[in-house]
């Protein structure tokens, strides 16, 4: 079996590719049952089978192992625009690469120690594998990078909030309550606490000043809250309706034309079978800088690209 076949192989999405399918659900089958014996082992009525658990989870990591080698070695058809050293690093420094890593590490000789153990809760992360191609799971994607900066703004919003209302509990409660409130980040947890209207009552202010900290506090957490919420959701309309209209825009593409992908195109991060399921549109040639890229599975559509198209509606 040479690279390509392997590289098809281990690529989710191919829904028309059987050995494809059958080593998704087989990865998918796998990553459960890990982080299945991973809370099984946590139960003390349970003692009895943890050689067994010990087992499925030698096996599973040793898949994940298998897994991530076949990754590094067809990284360069992967990142078909970057050289194999350049493609291996990419894929290591990637999202997917840094989970398959830490998920292999606390296996090994890190696997002594506390923080290292901790890194076994990254193996939960696997699980986006198994709907990461998934029309749904595309649209979240797809709204959280297109509004990551609007994110950020208001996640810094809440950072400064957070600090200023930590600080000024500190003033207001260190003379009524100097065990509580010893230094200025005391109030760091009574700050996240109340910002984000959770109020778990550890700690709270006895003066009128500190009280009126609090209320001050408790409203603009409920603003501060509503700001990524509100992002979030206008931009979940805005991908609902440009998909719409994307399929209302190219459905009647009666002969072979180009397709420019900007900023806003719904193919975004899409490969060449998903846009022919979606919008019945068969992609015959993906033009990426100089460079003229057949849409093999695995190739997704990035911004700028231009597409050489037609519609299938139009074949017969």
């Amino acid at each position: 079996m040479n690279r390509k076949r392997i590289f098809t192989m281990i690529q989710i999405g191919s829904k028309e590719d059987l050995p494809s399918r059958a080593f998704d659900m087989f990865i998918s089958a796998t990553i459960i049952l890990n982080i299945l014996v991973m809370f099984l082992e946590s139960f003390d009525e349970l003692a009895a089978f943890r050689p067994v658990f010990g087992v499925a989870e030698a096996v599973t990591i040793g898949v994940f192992c298998v897994e991530y080698a076949l990754r590094i070695w067809t990284a360069d058809l992967l990142y078909p625009g970057l050289s194999k050293p350049k493609a291996v690093l990419r894929f290591l420094y990637s999202f997917d690469g840094i989970v398959d890593l830490l998920t292999i590490l606390p296996l090994t000789f890190l696997s002594g120690f506390v923080a290292f153990r901790m890194l076994r809760v990254v193996r939960i992360f696997h699980l986006f594998r198994i709907n990461a191609n998934d029309d749904s799971f595309t649209v979240i994607t797809g709204v959280l990078k297109e509004k990551r900066n609007q994110i950020i703004s208001s996640v810094f919003i809440v950072l400064v909030l957070m600090l200023a209302s930590s600080l000024g509990i500190y003033n207001a409660e260190h003379e009524a309550q100097p065990d509580v409130y010893k230094n200025a980040f005391s109030g760091l947890w009574w700050s996240v606490a109340t910002l984000l209207t959770v109020g778990y009552g550890d700690i709270y202010p006895v003066t009128v000043m500190g009280r009126i900290m609090a209320i001050i506090t408790t409203f603009l957490g409920v603003g501060v809250v509503a700001i990524p919420t509100g992002i979030i959701s206008a931009g979940f309309v805005e991908q609902y309706t440009r998909r719409e209209n994307a399929s209302v825009r190219y459905q009647d593409l009666e002969a072979i034309g180009e397709i420019k992908i900007d900023a806003k195109s719904p193919f975004i991060g899409l490969t060449a079978s998903d846009i022919q399921t979606r919008y019945g549109i068969q992609i015959h040639l993906l033009i990426r800088g100089d460079l003229s890229v057949l849409p093999t599975t695995g190739v997704k559509i990035k911004k700028g690209d231009i597409l050489i198209a037609r519609s299938e509606r139009f074949e017969k």
